[in-house]
Parts: structure tokens; sequence; C-alpha cells
């Protein structure tokens, strides 16, 4: 499996919230979501219930995208990575795996019902201009 860049790994796990884009029936939505990323298995999880509007989406076309970014009104300091992949619901040792890592970094989840899904991206943009205006590297899975 050929890995995203380092910047781009190291951008993500920067940050905890990622905005979600979900559609159905030329029908959009966007969810933010707590997350923990996993670089070794290059996937994003999260916890969301079954009756959210993006869960639901999910169900009908597990195709998504999304964006993770720094908040900043300053142009030179300008960051985020755009991405797009398939979201899921893990089974057997790799719900456990995300399981423990999602706990690890939001034990309060712990007292929560909801479910752990898992965002394995295909493509990544990250936009970063700090290495120049307009900057990006764009990372896509091998198939």
């Amino acid at each position: 499996m050929n890995k995203p860049d380092k910047k781009i790994t190291d951008f993500i796990q920067k940050h905890h919230v990622l905005t979600l884009a979900t559609s159905t029936e030329n029908r959009p939505w966007c969810a933010n979501c707590f997350y923990v990323y996993s670089k070794d298995e290059n996937m994003f999880v999260f916890t969301s219930d079954d009756e959210t509007k993006h869960v639901q989406n999910v169900k009908e076309n597990n195709i998504v995208a999304g964006s993770v970014v720094l908040e900043t009104s300053v142009v030179g300091k300008i960051q985020g990575i755009q991405f797009t992949g398939k979201m899921f619901m893990p089974e057997n040792e790799l719900k456990q795996k995300v399981n423990k890592l999602y706990m690890r970094k939001y034990p309060f989840a712990k007292l929560m019902t909801t479910q752990l899904w898992v965002l394995e991206p295909n493509i990544f943009k990250l936009t970063d201009n700090r290495l120049g205006f307009g900057k990006k590297l764009i990372w896509k899975k091998e198939h």
C-alpha cells in the first residue's frame, strides 16, 4: 500500500475534527466529527449514531468526502486537507483495533452508546500556503 506523504499525515494528526460530506439522491449533507487517525492503517475513526442524517446517507452511498482545516485569517498560514473515500462500520479484529485507538484518545466515549465508523481515504489534497502560495500536495491510493 502506498502511504500518504508525511506532511499530510502530520497535518491530520495535529487536528481532531473533520467535516464529513455525504450525499444521496443529489442531496448533500455535512457533519462534524471528532476523529482519531491511524497512520499505519491510513484511516479516520469516529463515532456517530445510527439515526443521524450522514449515517443514513452512508447506508445508501458509502462514498464520502471531507476536510480538516486550520482556522486562520492569515493567508500565508492557510492549511487544510480535502479527501474522498469509503465509510464503513468496522467488524471483527478491525473493530477491536479501532475501538482501542478511539477510546485511548476519547475515554469519555465509553460513557456513550454510539457506533464506531471508519473512513478509508483514497485521495488527499493538502493545501499549505506556508510551502508557497496555493501549494498543493496530492496523494492517491493505488488500486
